[in-house]
């Protein structure tokens, strides 16, 4: 069994419609309000960090004050075409048996770049809707070049 966290206090004034609506939703589901507060915080705090590859936690946290238009052009970048196509080269040359140490050394480069970009990608993404932004559904996402 998990050990319960140590639970510390903290006073916080709401609007009288979010004590209300807490409130009734702390009735309907059996729950106090302030363990719906809490819950509400939590699930809109932007993700921990702490889970992240630790090389990228310091720059996942610097975004976190970056202005929106920043956090938007990370969202929606892309990597670029001529490291997606030899991406896709090295891979094909992996299938095939034939990389040589070179190679396979680049690959694992040009994948760990890949998915950093995806990482950063999507922690942009959940910064973007801690702070309200809405998120485009992937019809609304920009088709990669």
């Amino acid at each position: 069994m998990a050990q319960a966290e140590k639970m510390l206090k903290l006073t916080v004034e709401l609007p009288e419609p979010v004590i209300r609506l807490l409130s009734r939703l702390g009735k309907l589901t059996h729950q106090s309000p302030e363990t719906l507060a809490a819950q509400s915080i939590a699930g809109n705090l932007p993700p921990s960090v702490d889970n992240m590859p630790f090389d990228m936690q310091t720059d996942l946290l610097e975004m976190q004050i970056l202005p929106i238009e920043s956090l938007r052009q990370i969202a929606q970048s892309q990597v670029q075409v001529a490291q997606q196509t030899r991406h896709l080269a090295l891979l094909s040359g992996l299938e095939q048996g034939i990389l040589s140490p070179e190679e396979e050394q680049e690959l694992s480069h040009l994948r760990q770049t890949a998915d950093q970009l995806m990482v950063r990608k999507a922690y942009a993404w959940a910064l973007l809707r801690w702070r309200g932004i809405a998120i485009p559904s992937l019809d609304e996402l920009p088709l990669e070049s």
